[in-house]
């Protein structure tokens, strides 16, 4: 008796999981045959599986859709009634409802069957939410966006649901729409700023897409002038395009409204000197400095107008040391004035380089230096950067040995920081310059792999230079006077430069070194303020060399010489509108894009705000 009751025990476990698994291995086989395309097997089986309530939410979905892929819209219509008889609260079930008569090609009921459901649950927010994803997955995006709308009229309120809508607006590509939405959800949203700007930053990623974004804006911020949400886009929007003096207008509005004392604008003003763009960041500091007397903004606007300044005279060809001259003076203007603090020993560190690699005053440039090192108010990072430039001075003396051991120091003391990777870059090229061409790739190798971006792509330029040229030549004897002649660049000795460029290429023709050659060549010609010889050797690496990394150097800085340095507008604007087709893969197309804009007069309106 007792093994009798164990055995019924044992069956009313054991049965129920028996009728379970068997009832998933169905259901798995059902969905195999549908998988396979074995439809009428597939379709016997789940007519067998739909007799049961508990199996209708694991086949529903491949049940359906095979009905209205077979076109057995009777079976479809007289399945679906029986289940809003089951599951009169689903909303999925009655929705697919109104999927079935467009899959039958009655598309004004379905729209009319659509919109009543939208109307009846406009209110409810967790059925609207259901009800508009219901529609994103079935493609039916404008049904979608007809559930929010509508809900928002219901609710008096039309910022609802915008990211959202935002997001349907994206995956049917309509962006206008799309960042419409995304500024109606920042507004009410503050703190997501920094989520829309990066989310429109890989959306908006075609020129006029940008654009229409600014137009956008500026519409809103005549409407609401007063709102910090747009000012902010505005600014983001202007800097995407390098319309540094349009970031500026905007800057400066929010730091009249917030008094900020020009905080935003020296940001500014900074990323333009940052982008090289010394005439609007001038523009900027020299706003800064007038505005703001007797704050600590005026001093560091004083600081970057003078540096701004500096590196618009270092590019302006031929670089006049009558100009060197009044920067040092303005250095020691403010430097007087201000007393010695950290920023003032950095103008001492910058007017020290102005001796050494302008004035051929090394002397003078390793005295200050050396002070700027031993100040107790140095922090430990300008002290670094200050014993960098000792050791380059060190290079122009003829010294190189110091030169390894200053950046040896750094290099040491600044591990795995960004200093550290530029002390080891320095001594990298150092060993270049002497032709220690696998000791300089061993430091190479480390750069590569474990630095910022700035320095690795520096390293990986070095690193392939020597490897494509040393391979060639088991000698190296071209690639070490190669080296010899941008040591020679490097301590201003340009025309011993020219000279060895011609030997060198008298004694390697055919070289691969040779449009290598014509670079240097040409930029000691552009240094040189003698523009139309270094355009003839840029062209000729442009015509001869279009297959080398050079070219795209070589074409867009044409184009800045017509721009910058022969001001002639209408030849610029058609080397940049070339180079844009010509390499839309350049590392220098956004700042050809810019450069092409500004010339055409695109921003002259908006500068003027």
């Amino acid at each position: 008796m007792r093994d009798l009751k164990k055995l019924i025990w044992l069956v009313l476990i054991f049965v129920p999981c028996f009728s379970q698994a068997q009832k998933f291995d169905d259901i798995q086989l059902a969905n195999e045959y549908y998988s396979q395309g074995e439809y009428e097997k597939a379709l016997k089986m789940y007519e067998e599986l739909a007799r049961r309530t508990d199996n209708i939410p694991l086949i529903h979905n491949n049940y359906f859709h095979l009905l209205l892929e077979q076109n057995r819209f009777d079976e479809a219509k007289k399945y679906l009634s029986g289940l809003t008889k089951r599951f009169p609260n689903n909303i999925f079930y009655e929705l697919d409802g109104g999927f079935l008569y467009r899959q039958e090609g009655d598309e004004e009921k379905s729209n009319k069957f659509f919109r009543e459901i939208i109307n009846r649950i406009k209110e409810d927010n967790y059925l609207v939410q259901t009800v508009a994803n219901y529609f994103v997955n079935k493609q039916l995006a404008n049904f979608a966006v007809e559930t929010f709308t509508t809900a928002r009229k219901a609710m008096h309120n039309p910022y609802l649901y915008s990211l959202e809508m935002a997001n349907i607006y994206r995956i049917i590509n309509e962006k206008d729409k799309m960042v419409e939405e995304y500024l109606n959800y920042v507004t009410q949203n503050p703190a997501n700023l920094s989520y829309v700007k990066n989310t429109l930053q890989n959306l908006l990623v075609k020129p006029e897409e940008l654009q229409s974004l600014e137009n956008l804006l500026y519409e809103k911020i005549q409407d609401d002038p007063e709102s910090e949400i747009y000012g902010e886009l505005l600014i983001w929007a202007n800097l995407q395009q390098k319309n540094f003096y349009g970031a500026f207008v905007q800057a400066r509005a929010i730091d009249r409204r917030l008094k900020t004392d020009g905080s935003r604008s020296i940001n500014i003003g900074l990323i333009a000197l940052e982008n090289n763009d010394y005439d609007n960041a001038i523009k900027i500091f020299s706003y800064v400095v007038k505005t703001y007397p007797e704050t600590y903004n005026h001093m560091l606007a004083r600081m970057y107008l003078i540096k701004s300044y500096e590196k618009r005279v270092k590019t302006t060809y031929p670089v006049e040391k009558r100009e060197i001259r009044n920067l040092i003076h303005d250095y020691d203007l403010f430097i007087t004035e201000t007393g010695i603090t950290r920023n003032t020993l950095e103008a001492l560190r910058n007017k020290a380089l102005l001796h050494a690699f302008y004035l051929d005053e090394k002397d003078s440039a390793i005295t200050i230096l050396k002070q700027v090192i031993e100040n107790p108010r140095s922090n430990e990072q300008l002290k670094a950067q200050s014993k960098l430039d000792l050791g380059d001075i060190y290079i122009l003396t003829g010294e190189p040995w110091e030169s390894t051991l200053l950046y040896s120091q750094v290099e040491k003391d600044n591990k795995n920081e960004p200093l550290g990777y530029e002390a080891k870059l320095k001594n990298a090229k150092l060993s270049y310059y002497k032709g220690e061409f696998q000791l300089a790739q061993e430091h190479l190798d480390i750069l590569k792999e474990a630095t910022t971006r700035e320095i690795a792509n520096d390293a990986m330029a070095l690193s392939i230079l020597i490897k494509d040229n040393v391979a060639l030549d088991s000698t190296e004897t071209a690639m070490r006077k190669y080296a010899e002649i941008e040591l020679l660049l490097y301590q201003n000795k340009s025309d011993s430069a020219l000279l060895a460029i011609d030997k060198l290429r008298e004694e390697f023709p055919s070289h691969n070194l040779s449009d290598e050659l014509l670079w240097l060549e040409a930029d000691i010609y552009k240094k040189r303020g003698e523009f139309e010889q270094a355009i003839q050797l840029l062209q000729k690496i442009v015509s001869e060399y279009d297959y080398d990394i050079l070219s795209d150097d070589a074409y867009f800085t044409m184009g800045s010489i017509y721009d910058k340095q022969l001001n002639d507008k209408e030849k610029a604007m058609e080397i940049y509108r070339d180079f844009l087709t010509k390499y839309p893969g350049s590392v220098y197309v956004s700042e050809a894009r810019k450069r092409f804009r500004q010339l055409r007069g695109d921003f002259d309106n908006k500068e003027k705000l």
